[in-house]
């Protein structure tokens, strides 16, 4: 009887855990889908589903419910980012066919690092209100990644292909095996069997990188000329069942691409503004265009050096591809010296930047006319490119969208249901409605006011899992050192000062107090950054050890000649940097 009492009763916690629900209440629905703000809501989540939505006077709550407040608050549907890179870091050693720095770092290294860090990145994603990522070409070994990291269900979704089936093939990508993120294809036949040799690895769709190396007076020729492939590639994809993305940044190939059964471009046409007729095919083929508006500006700033980050990005970003931004300075006394001086020089140049400037143009331009038009047009950042961060891009690519004439109930909806129109999943995914996956960002203000409303996290949902934005990320000492290291270099207080504690006191090693408490920080150091414009620090060695972490830094733009070499050791409590000492 005993025994029978005890499963009865084991029977009925678990049932109870099993429909366990969680109620927000009182809360303003984001509606996307009619672009509208329904208040006083109670949002009733369901394992992983959204299971009702009803006026909160309407809603009876159950003893064993969650109750979460959300009076004055705004819940939204967790965002996509449509394109992103996790075979490249954001750091400076990403691309060796657009910067080749291999000497100074190798790209066997670099890649490994990558592999050991995507689980920060969807951490990142995750804690920016990014519940959902396409991954736009990648490799079979990130493949096997996104498998292992999928048994999750409280990290993003990862929507990825296999490596770029590719016009063009990079040198410096040649050879790697399982790492290599490009395939040369040169025939019909080669492209359907690189098409098939994908499946085993089960993609969530196919990537063509369409790039014509040629005159622009011969651009069209030989777009054409590659066509028959593009077609056999996109129809073996459909063949089974596949979705295909193209890289197309000119009018004629971006043509080709959609005429041939293209699902979705990744990039926005670049070499002219679009006419009608193209506005119309893409239409009347319901394709979906990501117009990755900043990604080439990241590039051309980053070898100006001029790459600014801003307060949300040093903070938010993984430190160490942000840190690596910065290395150029210090690159430039380097071996690559020559190159790097020659890059910076040309990068400065009147003549590219106005090169630049009309690139935007004509993407801002055909931004408008297409989203105007209705078009479906999907947030993408293109991350992981130079200066192009996981996560933290994806707010400085809205705003380049609202600058484009896009108001933020479009932006909106390009950032949130328009994604999940690439897979056909908008039937259960992408908004605040019943039935749908309960991807949600609970947000501390009115996100269609202002895009940076997008940043005040209250809390963001994973397949119904309610999840603190900072219990996301575990913040290691290391961590915190680089962000300051990176807030120094950038020459930014806020930054610099947000991974110190309020009562942190500096001293010269091993006990002589020289300053102590935020603020004195804050006014000490802000003097420095005021007067020195070319301040940089570069860490030459690092140990990490416990709680402690013992930097020989090198820091330049204090004296007119020559550096200044130094070591600092810095103890970390309560995830902030408690103390500083100076060794003389």
């Amino acid at each position: 009887m005993k025994t029978y009492l005890y499963l009865l009763s084991l029977l009925c916690f678990l049932t109870q855990t099993i429909h366990a629900q969680t109620y927000i209440q009182n809360v303003t629905v984001v509606d996307v889908m009619n672009k509208k703000m329904i208040p006083n809501q109670t949002v009733v989540v369901t394992k992983n589903m959204i299971s009702e939505i009803k006026p909160g006077h309407k809603v009876t709550i159950p003893k064993n419910a969650t109750v979460i407040d959300g009076k004055g608050k705004f819940l939204m549907p967790g965002m996509t980012d449509a394109h992103v890179h996790f075979f490249q870091s954001g750091g400076l050693y990403t691309r060796p066919d657009a910067f080749d720095l291999r000497k100074q770092i190798p790209y066997e290294k670099e890649i490994d690092w990558v592999h050991q860090n995507m689980e920060d990145f969807l951490l990142r994603y995750l804690k920016n209100g990014i519940t959902s990522v396409i991954d736009a070409g990648a490799t079979f070994n990130f493949l096997k990644l996104r498998d292992s990291f999928a048994k999750n269900p409280s990290l993003p979704s990862v929507y990825m292909t296999g490596p770029l089936i590719t016009t063009y093939e990079p040198e410096a990508f040649k050879n790697l095996d399982k790492n290599e993120p490009f395939k040369l294809v040169k025939t019909s036949e080669e492209g359907r069997k690189m098409v098939q040799e994908q499946l085993p690895y089960k993609p969530d769709f196919i990537k063509i990188w369409y790039i014509v190396m040629a005159d622009p007076k011969e651009i069209e020729a030989m777009a054409k000329k590659y066509e028959p492939i593009i077609k056999t590639i996109i129809e073996e994809a459909h063949k089974n069942n596949l979705k295909v993305a193209v890289h197309a940044t000119e009018r004629i190939t971006a043509q080709i691409a959609v005429q041939n059964g293209a699902d979705f471009l990744v990039h926005d046409v670049e070499d002219e503004v679009v006419p009608d007729d193209f506005i119309k095919l893409l239409k009347s083929k319901k394709v979906v265009l990501s117009p990755t508006l900043t990604v080439m500006d990241n590039y051309f700033k980053t070898y100006a050096q001029k790459k600014k980050y801003n307060t949300y990005e040093l903070e938010n970003s993984n430190p160490q591809t942000v840190g690596s931004i910065y290395d150029l300075q210090h690159l430039a006394d380097s071996a690559d010296s020559t190159t790097i001086n020659k890059m910076k020089k040309r990068f400065n140049l009147p003549q590219l930047n106005a090169y630049a400037r009309k690139k935007d143009s004509v993407r801002i331009i055909n931004l408008k006319r297409l989203s105007d038009r209705g078009v479906t047009i999907a947030a993408g950042t293109d991350a992981g490119n130079i200066a192009t961060q996981h996560a933290t891009s994806f707010l400085a690519e809205l705003k380049a969208m609202k600058e484009s004439g896009m108001n933020n109930w479009q932006i909106i909806q390009s950032a949130t249901i328009n994604p999940a129109k690439i897979f056909n999943k908008e039937n259960i995914s992408g908004s605040i409605n019943t039935g749908k996956v309960a991807d949600m960002v609970l947000l501390r203000a009115d996100p269609t006011e202002n895009l940076d409303h997008l940043t005040q996290i209250e809390m963001i949902f994973k397949n119904g899992q309610p999840i603190q934005p900072d219990k996301i990320l575990k913040i290691t000492p290391e961590i915190l050192v680089q962000q300051q290291v990176n807030g120094y270099n950038a020459r930014n207080i806020d930054a610099f000062l947000e991974p110190y504690a309020d009562d942190v006191e500096l001293y010269t090693f091993p006990d002589k107090l020289i300053s102590k408490g935020k603020d004195a920080m804050r006014k000490t150091y802000s003097a420095m950054f005021d007067k020195l414009p070319d301040l940089h620090c570069e860490i030459t060695n690092r140990l990490i050890k416990g709680n402690f972490v013992v930097d020989k830094e090198s820091v330049s733009g204090i004296r007119k000649n020559g550096k200044v070499e130094a070591t600092a050791i810095y103890e970390i409590k309560d995830n902030k940097i408690s103390k500083v000492f100076f060794l003389p």
